[in-house]
């Protein structure tokens, strides 16, 4: 019996991770138990959520600055732990952070990224009433992010004017635990912890499309399938089966999926990420080391097995570098930042070809840097899909700081409220965060004071023995 294997290009993809001196090592990376890919990664920088005594912070890395790090510049404006991160795909130098204090904040990356800890955001977001666990900006519009919050509630922001253009509120019966925008930007899918998968109208609110998802009571994620109208979930079935589902946009009435797949029984959350370009789908397990790739066709079979690259080591969380900044001369069609303990390992994923000619049938155009759409244009009902670019001869981020104009305030002080913006001071008067030597000194100075109140406490209670015994013998005379 003879045995047919599918033709493609991308059969024999295979990662390389890089050398210890080439990762981004010695960083206390969050600790935090929300689930988060923990990184995000744009043409010029990495931004890693960090474990922070005091408050929240996360840093940003230019990706040059490689090595074992002593010390690291953060943003250390949140008062309580950073949740999520997300670089503007318009402004290499804007990144939004969401946090357990309720807020999102909008930083400016210095030219060259930071030399020293930054505790001022150009913009602060109020209005969600509990942590902000995912901030997401928009595909096609400058200016248009995306928050998910634990309060149940979905918010659209123009960071361009402070101001909430849209809610996706009471539906969402419990956690958000994914998110992703179609190809234009006109839709979100999200998965939430009542086990529903649902499709929203970004502009108002509405619910496009609702239907079961994954069963089982572990976590849930979605990502679109680019230019397709389908997207791909992962998640647990009632008996605990790492499952991945495609859906069909157009026949999300049926309530059933296009294709499932069973995956393994392990516990780990399966985190996907489509390459919209080739038509692959990533999928990493948390807790796993091998991160399995598949490719998409649109045919009767729809997902095809292609390979793994297979580690030893567990990852927490992974990011990908945009199509435009990958190594095109050395056919790298990916660039996966892996999360561990303390350092972020990159792997660079490659279809293996021998000649050194650019490969147009592997690299299409893709993504580019430039907005299909102004933010006013988005809300005013225009939608686009993204501008793209040739990568035939090469691409170059740009290293100066784009400027970014908002007409929305500061504010640093109580978070909450009907997600209006209040007028705050420009300044933030909060300190940076704790160095370890720092922490340590409090915990002294702090066992200390205890120590010195117990033995108050002591004496005290000695004291009112006696002046009781003292009582009771004066009762006794009378």
């Amino acid at each position: 019996m003879s045995r047919f294997v599918r033709a493609s290009k991308y059969r024999h993809v295979f990662g390389t991770p890089n050398k210890r001196d080439q990762c981004y090592d010695n960083l206390k990376v969050s600790r935090s138990a929300w689930d988060t890919n923990l990184v995000k990664v744009n043409s010029l920088f990495i931004s890693v959520n960090m474990e922070a005594g005091g408050g929240g912070a996360f840093a940003v890395i230019p990706h040059a600055n490689t090595g074992k790090f002593s010390e690291v510049p953060m943003f250390v404006g949140h008062t309580s732990a950073v949740l999520d991160t997300d670089f503007n795909p318009f402004n290499d130098h804007i990144v939004a952070s969401g946090s357990e204090d309720s807020r999102v904040m909008v930083w400016r990356i210095p030219e060259g990224g930071p030399t020293a800890n930054i505790d001022t955001p150009v913009l602060t977001l109020n209005g969600h009433g509990r942590k902000v666990g995912h901030v997401l900006f928009h595909p096609t519009a400058d200016n248009v992010l995306l928050s998910a919050s634990a309060d149940f509630t979905v918010k659209v922001w123009d960071i361009s004017t402070g101001q909430q253009k849209s809610e996706f509120a009471n539906v969402h019966a419990d956690l958000i635990q994914g998110l992703s925008f179609n190809y234009n930007g006109s839709l979100v899918a999200t998965t939430c912890k009542d086990k529903k998968l649902r499709v929203f109208d970004v502009r108002t609110g509405a619910v496009v499309s609702e239907v079961n998802g994954h069963q089982g009571i572990k976590g849930s994620r979605v990502e679109w399938m680019g230019s397709y109208d389908k997207f791909v979930t992962t998640g647990f079935s009632r008996s605990s089966e790492r499952q991945l589902y495609v859906w069909d946009f157009a026949n999300m009435s049926s309530g059933e999926p296009l294709k499932s797949e069973t995956i393994d029984t392990a516990s780990g959350l399966l985190i996907p990420k489509y390459d919209a370009d080739i038509n692959m789908l990533y999928v990493a397990g948390k807790g796993d080391g091998n991160i399995r790739y598949y490719e998409w066709a649109d045919d009767e079979k729809g997902l095809y097995t292609l390979s793994e690259y297979k580690s030893s080591d567990p990852l927490r969380g992974i990011g990908f570098l945009p199509k435009r900044a990958c190594s095109i001369n050395e056919c790298e069609v990916a660039r996966i930042y892996k999360v561990h303990p303390n350092m972020v390992e990159p792997i660079s994923m490659r279809v293996p070809r021998k000649s050194d000619t650019f490969q147009a049938d592997i690299f299409p155009e893709t993504e580019g840097p430039e907005a299909a759409l102004t933010a006013d244009e988005f809300f005013a009902g225009k939608n686009a899909t993204p501008k793209l670019i040739s990568l035939e001869k090469g691409f170059v981020p740009s290293i100066s700081a784009t400027a970014f104009v908002t007409t929305g305030t500061v504010d640093m002080g109580t978070a909450g409220g009907n997600g209006a913006i209040s007028p705050g001071r420009v300044s933030g008067t909060r300190t940076p965060v704790a160095t370890e030597k720092e922490l340590l000194e409090q915990v002294v100075s702090l066992k200390k004071e205890n120590d010195e109140l117990k033995s108050q406490v002591t004496n005290k209670d000695i004291r009112i023995r006696q002046l009781e015994a003292q009582l009771e013998q004066l009762k006794t005379s009378a």
